[in-house]
């Protein structure tokens, strides 16, 4: 549940683990030194929501001068359900989407949207958590709600449902085999006309300078990523990310290169999330480096 808050807030796997590290440290001191503590889940829910305010605060600098667009760390699962599943119920809650929208919000209103609207605390539990009036935090959740509604969408926070679940599972099956076979015909008419494709290789690895919206140049991008990775010996197995359906690029010497993800919408793609930053990679096992450019 703390790993879920501070990811949540943070949109990394690495700084939410550290989040949560740090929350029990805090929780051993106090402890060490006397401090009588009645709820030590409400302590440590408190401490690790704090500290992912404050981390926001530095991590808002040195995302203005990040390269491109940013994503963030995919959480993964085998799409077979089977092996590791480390954070698992967590890849059920967010889609990266959502969480590209969570960073217009400033760290205060992020930190109630996510305890108010993702995990659903009341506003009592909300105001005790991050030291406020419960009537400011009404007014902190108000704004952020609309200040990313109109960006927002149901299937951004909700996972989808088992029978959606098989549905968009069988998609992105198609939409992968499409893409490997080079069918421009098949991929147009799994895209929506509103689809954006958004890539993050954070000026170290390949990726597109800037979101496409364009679907049949997305489709094109496709066919010739899917190209490439063949002549470099590389493969996508299925996975679950981030609770949406879809893959891990593997080299030839099995470790990771990218990670894509597909939102799906009836019975369309209408975004498409691919991390090739080998900084948020290193989570998921060891990384390669076909993707990477050179250093300047």
């Amino acid at each position: 549940m703390l790993f879920s808050i501070a990811y949540g807030m943070t949109g990394s796997v690495g700084d939410a683990e550290d989040l949560v590290q740090d929350a029990y440290l805090g929780l051993t001191r106090a402890q060490q030194s006397g401090t009588a503590i009645g709820n030590v889940k409400a302590y440590l829910t408190t401490s690790v929501t704090r500290l992912g305010i404050n981390h926001l605060g530095s991590a808002r600098v040195r995302r203005e001068t990040y390269v491109g667009d940013w994503l963030p760390e995919p959480v993964v699962v085998a799409a077979d359900r089977t092996g590791p599943v480390e954070h698992a119920e967590l890849s059920d809650s967010l889609s990266m989407a959502f969480l590209v929208l969570l960073e217009t919000l400033a760290p205060a209103e992020r930190a109630v949207f996510v305890l108010r609207e993702v995990f659903g605390y009341g506003y009592p539990e909300v105001a005790r958590i991050v030291g406020k009036s419960e009537a400011n935090c009404r007014q902190i959740f108000a704004r952020a709600r609309k200040r990313i509604a109109p960006g927002a969408q149901s299937a951004d926070l909700a996972p989808p449902p088992p029978a959606r679940r098989t549905e968009s599972e069988e998609l992105a099956r198609k939409f992968f085999a499409a893409a490997e076979g080079g069918d421009m015909d098949a991929l147009l008419g799994m895209l929506a006309p509103e689809v954006v494709f958004q890539g993050d290789g954070g000026g170290k690895a390949r990726a597109i300078a800037r979101s496409e919206t364009e679907p049949r140049r997305i489709a094109q991008m496709l066919v010739g990523g899917f190209r490439r990775v063949r002549i470099l010996g590389a493969s996508l197995r299925p996975a679950w990310v981030n609770g949406r359906p879809g893959g891990v690029t593997y080299d030839a010497e099995g470790r990771v290169a990218s990670v894509v993800e597909l939102d799906v919408a009836d019975g369309m793609i209408r975004a498409i999330h691919a991390v090739s930053n080998p900084d948020k990679l290193g989570h998921l096992g060891p990384v390669s480096d076909i993707g990477r450019l050179p250093q300047r």
